[in-house]
């Protein structure tokens, strides 16, 4: 047979599996699912390190340490946060109003897996599919399958070893478009995850199945003049570098105000940033994306050194993140959109209404709804990026790719980040177990037809108030609006 054909049969083979054990789930309450859900975590962490090598061995992105951090972040993190959630089963009753909310797998879950965060990806959405009850596919990337289908292994092992059913969690092993596709469009699949390129993700929303996907991430980081740019810088760096910037949510752009931007290319320096030349900059840029202006993968979750070299020009020993400075925004420039790598396009704008609009321009260019990082003291600045920015995780003073995930921040832990309706997105949230259950409503009879007609003879028989006229014409109130917006600065 092709192997194309051989890969749509696997799919269905484990479709039909997998049923079994969703029905075999369906009768798992909370306690039991989250015996599971404990043992995989535990099985996780214990592999941290063995999988966070073999990933980098597999793929050569980021850095092993790193890649240690986010796997237990996908294992233990995420299975403490949500250890004591009630996701399945009655979970709220209002015998007032006679309702009761009961939570139900929606499932089937089809999970694609990208390379640059194979491990840690699987282990966190095995984690959310088995609290809710619901039996889990993945999709390998092919760059990372044998890392993901180790990963997955070890959970399925894990969870039958703790009561799960045998099947609860497959991947596929002949990966090919062919055979995602007809994973994505199984009838019989409840839910895709879809976390990886922009392709996969467009592909799982075309599916006709209900889809949580991601969109590119391209936050800048703003450097106000009331930061503390030491730690903003320090933050910045550490983000960027963090298993050499796989995470979608890491800064990719530096945005600042001309008074203050002496001082932070001058802490840029000091830590292990380098300014690019104009040279080195149109070098670098031929090779962050390539000819159909999609994204270089040779780049991706590289050491700045070794990006320097491949681009064709040395740095100073130490660089940590190679700096390009910018003036215009568009899809032709890499610098201005999502660079998975230990690379920034540095903006120097007059005012902070200035750097307002450019981080608005970097947003709607490339990854509106994603994430950004605000670095400052002064609140009212801080609360007019959150009312204006289109994104769904505005970080305050805190590395982008640590606190978007929920590492630093208290935002759930997550590894799917949700971009919103501006995004293209289904949800603006860290997805979590509960993005994975419907919610059944039962509701008592509290009225009678008869009594309904009755109030509203009553109601129809009172005299109707009199409607009330505002002082101001709609055109007064709108030209005051737009002096008050302008007294404050909101752009």
């Amino acid at each position: 047979m092709d192997r194309d054909l051989q890969s749509i049969q696997e799919v269905r083979d484990l479709i039909a599996g997998v049923m079994t054990a969703r029905e075999a789930l369906l009768g798992f309450p909370q306690e039991r699912l989250d015996a599971v859900c404990a043992a995989v975590a535990e099985e996780g962490a214990a592999n941290a390190r063995r999988l966070a090598e073999l990933a980098v061995r597999e793929t050569g992105f980021g850095r092993v340490e790193d890649k240690v951090l986010k796997n237990l972040l996908g294992s233990a993190t995420t299975w403490e946060y949500y250890k004591d959630a009630r996701v399945v089963g009655i979970l709220r009753e209002d015998t007032a109003a006679g309702t009761m909310e009961i939570g139900v797998p929606v499932g089937i879950v089809a999970a694609l897996i990208p390379s640059t965060n194979p491990t840690s990806t699987t282990l966190y959405k095995a984690i959310l599919c088995l609290k809710a009850g619901c039996p889990v596919i993945f999709s390998p990337h092919p760059g990372a399958k044998g890392a993901i289908l180790e990963t997955v292994d070890l959970i399925q092992t894990a969870a039958v070893r703790a009561g799960a059913p045998e099947g609860a969690v497959q991947g596929i092993r002949l990966t090919t478009r062919e055979a995602t596709d007809a994973l994505l469009t199984h009838r019989e699949v409840g839910m895709i995850l879809a976390t990886g390129g922009e392709a996969m993700v467009r592909a799982a929303y075309r599916s006709g199945n209900p889809a949580i996907g991601v969109g590119a991430g391209n936050g800048p980081a703003f450097i106000a003049r009331s930061a503390d740019v030491p730690a903003a810088v320090r933050h910045i760096m550490e983000s960027k570098t963090f298993d050499n910037g796989t995470i979608c949510a890491s800064e990719q752009s530096i945005v600042t105000e001309q008074c203050v931007a002496e001082e932070v290319e001058a802490e840029l320096r000091r830590q292990g940033g380098y300014f690019l030349s104009a040279e080195e900059s149109g070098k670098l840029a031929a090779l962050l994306l390539r000819a159909d202006g999609s994204m270089n993968p040779r780049t991706v979750g590289k050491p700045a050194a070794e990006i320097a070299a491949m681009a064709g020009f040395p740095v100073a020993a130490g660089t940590q993140v190679l700096l390009s400075r910018q003036e215009s925004v568009g899809p032709e420039n890499p610098y201005a959109r999502e660079k998975l790598c230990p690379v920034l396009g540095y903006y120097v704008e007059e005012h902070w209404e200035a750097a307002c609009a450019r981080c608005v321009a970097l947003l709607r260019n490339e990854g509106a709804g994603h994430t950004m990082v605000i670095h400052a003291r002064d609140e009212a600045v801080v609360r007019a990026f959150a009312l204006q920015k289109p994104v769904s995780r505005l970080l305050v003073n805190t590395p982008a790719a640590l606190g978007g995930v929920g590492a630093t921040t208290g935002l759930p832990p997550a590894l799917t980040l949700g971009c919103g309706a501006v995004g293209g997105s289904a949800t603006s949230d860290n997805v979590g177990p509960r993005h994975l259950t419907n919610i059944r409503r039962v509701a008592y009879g509290r009225r009678e037809l008869r009594e309904l007609r009755a109030a509203g003879e009553t109601d129809g028989a009172e005299t109707a108030p009199q409607r009330q006229t505002l002082p101001f014409t709609a055109e007064e109130i709108a030209a005051a609006t737009r002096r008050v917006l302008e007294r404050l600065g909101v752009c």
